[in-house]
């Protein structure tokens, strides 16, 4: 199983614990050995493995997957779901179009675990949008790369493990990212400042080669999926519980935390948020606008 973060990032952890799980419930019938920081494939790589059967489960950022469906990028387009809550109804309204995609390409969704809201880490004061023009910002997915573009910033593609060097290097002044991972970083040594604007809470799942899958008995298949769900309450529960810890920590490392917001930063920034998910609706098709049409009737008035 190839698993992107570190080995002490929750998310790694939640993958020890549920591929142990899976041992105890089979009687050490099946085991899966976890691999940690993308010692096996790195981001891009890790579905079309998956698919391949070269490795026969991947953990992998979902929003990543953008160029090959929309649906992928439900969960990072910004200010559409921000906190937990509003995480959660919005996976629940989308979590069967998901799988269905992924079962299309050869893949069975197995669990899936939300980082906490992405955030600005900046080198410099940010008090409104032009404050980010021709900076150059960190890009991990298409909506990132659009959210850079709108904001007249410079998307940079740049892997996790080679956002400090590119920091020190001048190739990135600004990223979006959780706290979990400038906590993973020391972020304080390459960055000053750290915006907590919570523009959405995306997810890495894991995934299964369906073929592989298909191959275990009953009585596997049964234990994988299960332990999958302990999973996934598990992470869900772990990456609420970690915000406001790795917040507090990022200050103790001397970095300078604002969280409250400035109004017209956050403003500009929700004003291109919504452009982005009106991009969204326009190619995503009538099935996946009605997903988010069905969250959003779900949302206080």
């Amino acid at each position: 199983m190839s698993v992107e973060q570190p080995a002490g990032n929750f998310i790694s952890r939640v993958a020890v614990e549920f591929a142990r799980n899976v041992r105890q419930a089979t009687n050490g019938q099946l085991n899966i050995r976890v691999h940690p920081n993308s010692t096996l494939y790195r981001r891009p790589e890790v579905k079309a493995a998956v698919t391949r059967g070269d490795i026969q489960l991947g953990d992998v950022f979902m929003s990543a997957l953008g160029n090959e469906d929309p649906i992928f990028e439900l969960d990072s387009l910004p200010f559409l779901a921000s906190d937990y809550e509003q995480a959660r109804k919005l996976w629940a309204v989308s979590r069967e179009a998901v799988e269905r995609r992924l079962l299309a390409d050869g893949v069975r969704l197995v669990y899936a675990v939300p980082w906490p809201a992405q955030s600005l880490f900046s080198n410099r004061p940010l008090q409104a949008v032009e404050d980010v023009r021709d900076l150059r910002f960190r890009s991990y997915n298409p909506t990132i790369s659009r959210l850079a573009h709108l904001l007249h910033a410079q998307p940079t593609t740049i892997n996790t493990e080679d956002v400090p060097q590119a920091f020190r290097d001048g190739l990135v002044d600004i990223m979006l990212t959780s706290s979990a991972t400038g906590m993973d970083l020391r972020a304080w040594d390459f960055v000053s400042h750290f915006y907590d604007v919570r523009a959405f809470i995306p997810k890495n799942i894991v995934i299964v080669n369906e073929r592989a899958f298909q191959r275990l008995p009953e009585a596997q298949r049964r234990a994988l999926l299960h332990a999958g769900e302990r999973a996934e309450r598990a992470g869900w529960e772990l990456s609420w519980a970690l915000t406001g810890y790795q917040t507090r920590m990022l200050a103790r490392r001397g970095m300078t935390v604002v969280q409250d917001i400035d109004p017209q930063l956050r403003r500009e920034l929700t004003e291109v948020g919504q452009q982005i998910t009106e991009e969204w609706l326009a190619r995503a098709g009538e099935e996946h606008a009605q997903i988010i049409a069905a969250y959003l009737d779900e949302q206080p008035r």
